[in-house]
């Protein structure tokens, strides 16, 4: 799916100057007014134009933060590993440039000497932003640390006559990207189980980002595409290009230059240019509805009334007996309808209007594992048949107050919760009190 790049010429954009310190934002990178397209995404404007490598401060200049495990390769080590840049070896290719397949020699405290594969990630040089994107990945991924997050293990940074040569190097992540399994339907149909188990792993990374480091980071680029998949199917967030520090205590938001992803954007940023952590929480939505349909956010193979994925589900989620024919046809009915429904509940709070609307991270983290105990889904699904049925109901008792669908407007459950309809079409709880173990989640 291309990304867009949004510029207003009667609106220029500018960024609050961060009030906290320059050692916690020397990563970030400041919005441009104009851009090009790209087939993968736009970044901003870097703090630091010119950056250099040093073996000895294995840091990057611009960053004040010295990189603790990063390290620091030539060109010649990352052009024998990838077999010089074997066509053969490609992974994948974007914006950026191309991904290599490479192995590499590192130093096993144990074992000694051990051969490693790693994915490189090398510069084109005729790409305008991708000296920026690698910057600002070099800069983010070198201070951060998170199992759902994937690891920068090095970069090589050189000039010399052949031209900027600008190189990252990542751990191999086998299982290729959710989008490849979702919409491609490699080897085997993606079960129920590794679709909610997939779905908790990313909004944990997400959550890491937002509410546990000393800083909030906005991802700004969460889509099926950038959720790679180890070998045990859990999920790592990649491709850190456009990640950006949050806004700071005093700021309500970041204004910034609108790139992204077409369907995955959230509407306030892209008509105002105002970024929070709320925006990522809109794109994770999005996720979870392409997760439960099998649909692409913006498939313009389909006709046109359902090339937005956004509007072809409001009639399904609006209707408890159409409900199941917005599922994923390939599941062939092994699912849970019960816990189908809360997670397209979780869905549309992800996707209300209003930013302030929106769970944060760390709830729907919460909830999702919630579901997962439900549904006893506590394995991970390499030890899951894609065919394995989870939709028992003595494993997802959830008490009726938790029903997500409504009959008509306004209809009000037990317990005094009541379901009220949205502009955008969306189910929402006019009150909402997730209570676990004497714990009131918002």
């Amino acid at each position: 799916m291309s990304c867009f790049h949004f510029s207003d010429p009667k609106r220029r954009v500018s960024e609050p100057r961060s009030k906290r310190s320059f050692r916690r934002s020397s990563w970030l990178t400041k919005p441009t007014e104009d851009g090009e397209r790209s087939n993968s995404y736009k970044s901003s404007q870097p703090l630091s134009e010119e950056s250099s490598a040093s073996s000895e401060t294995n840091q990057v200049e611009g960053a004040s933060t010295p990189y603790q495990d990063l390290r620091v390769f030539t060109y010649d080590e990352l052009r024998v590993a990838t077999r010089n840049f074997s066509r053969g070896g490609m992974l994948g290719e974007g914006g950026f440039g191309c991904v290599y397949k490479g192995y590499i020699w590192h130093k096993h405290p144990l074992h000694g000497d051990l051969k490693m594969v790693v994915a490189v990630k090398q510069l084109n040089q005729k790409s305008l932003q991708g000296h920026k994107q690698w910057l600002a990945e070099v800069n983010f991924l070198g201070l951060v640390s998170h199992p759902n997050l994937v690891k920068l293990i090095g970069y090589c940074a050189e000039d010399d006559e052949k031209g900027m040569q600008r190189l990252l190097v990542y751990e191999f992540i086998p299982n290729k990207s959710l989008e490849e399994h979702l919409f491609h339907k490699l080897q085997s149909v993606l079960s129920w189980c590794s679709r909610i188990y997939i779905a908790l792993g990313a909004a944990r990374g997400l959550a890491y980002l937002h509410e546990e480091m000393e800083f909030p980071v906005i991802f700004r680029d969460f889509k099926t595409s950038n959720i790679l998949l180890n070998k045990d199917f859990s999920p790592k967030l990649s491709d850190f290009g456009l990640a950006r520090q949050g806004p700071g205590l005093n700021d309500s938001h970041v204004t910034t230059a609108v790139v992204g992803t077409l369907g995955y954007a959230a509407p306030e940023y892209i008509q105002t240019g105002h970024l929070t952590t709320k925006s990522d929480v809109y794109s994770f939505g999005v996720v979870l509805l392409e997760l439960l349909t099998g649909r692409k956010a913006m498939d313009r193979n389909k006709p046109k009334n359902e090339l937005k994925l956004l509007n072809w589900v409001k009639p399904y989620m609006a209707d408890k007996k159409k409900f199941p024919q917005m599922l994923d046809p390939s599941l062939e009915g092994q699912y849970s309808l019960k816990v189908a429904q809360r997670v397209a509940y979780i869905a549309s709070r992800c996707l209300q209007r209003y930013p302030k609307s929106r769970p944060k991270m760390s709830s729907i983290v919460e909830a999702l594992q919630h579901l997962l105990d439900l549904s006893e889904l506590t394995k991970s699904p390499n030890s899951i048949s894609p065919s394995q049925d989870c939709n028992s109901e003595d494993k997802s008792e959830i008490s009726q107050k938790e029903t997500l669908t409504p009959k008509r407007k306004g209809w009000t459950m037990k317990e005094g919760i009541k379901f009220v309809s949205t502009e955008n079409g969306f189910l929402v709880w006019h009150k909402l009190s997730l209570k676990r173990s004497g714990k009131t989640v918002e």
